[in-house]
């Protein structure tokens, strides 16, 4: 009886455990929306009539919010320098299909990312595969800090590549120049 009952309450304790690449773990669904709109700023295209310097004015906003339907966070983690990981899944044009952006970031006021870096994209899937995919690359960036040895498989990364790498000054995916060409 003593078994059965340490038992009952291990299993009652690891039911009770929260998963740790769950965003509810972290923020309640309101937070959720306003930084997936935050995370939207960056990795989705500039509002219209919006450039680089003024696409987080409060003026686009609702252009980001507009479309905060179409984008989930798949898997979310903060770690313990307070680095936050994030899986996105966003849509690609109007295709069926979906694309993983998986990336990093620290977090500044009002739940506004700073130091934001978009590691990886993945190419045009159907969603159940980016989901995939998408964890996996997801977990290892975690476990090493980086993705590199994962860069060369085109059906897991469709960037960075030599064509497009990612300016974390300026936000965003562009040609290499040849000097960063190496």
């Amino acid at each position: 009886m003593k078994k059965i009952f340490v038992l009952c309450i291990c299993l009652l304790t690891l039911s009770c455990e929260k998963d740790k690449y769950d965003v509810n773990t972290y923020f309640d669904k309101a937070q959720q929306d306003s930084l997936l709109t935050n995370i939207i700023t960056y990795i989705y295209q500039k509002a219209p009539q919006s450039s680089n310097q003024t696409r987080f004015q409060p003026q686009y906003r609702n252009f980001y919010v507009g479309v905060l339907p179409k984008f989930s966070i798949q898997n979310y983690y903060i770690a313990p320098d307070s680095t936050h990981y994030f899986f996105v899944i966003r849509p690609v044009g109007g295709l069926p299909f979906k694309r993983g952006v998986i990336g990093r970031y620290k977090l500044g006021k009002n739940l506004m990312p700073t130091d934001f870096e978009e590691v990886v994209n993945t190419p045009h899937l159907d969603e159940k595969v980016v989901k995939e995919r998408g964890k996996f690359l997801f977990n290892e960036l975690i476990k090493n800090g980086n993705l590199d040895k994962y860069l060369s498989m085109k059906h897991y990364v469709e960037w960075p590549d030599a064509n497009l790498i990612y300016d974390k000054k300026l936000n965003e995916w562009v040609a290499p120049r040849p000097e960063s060409i190496q």
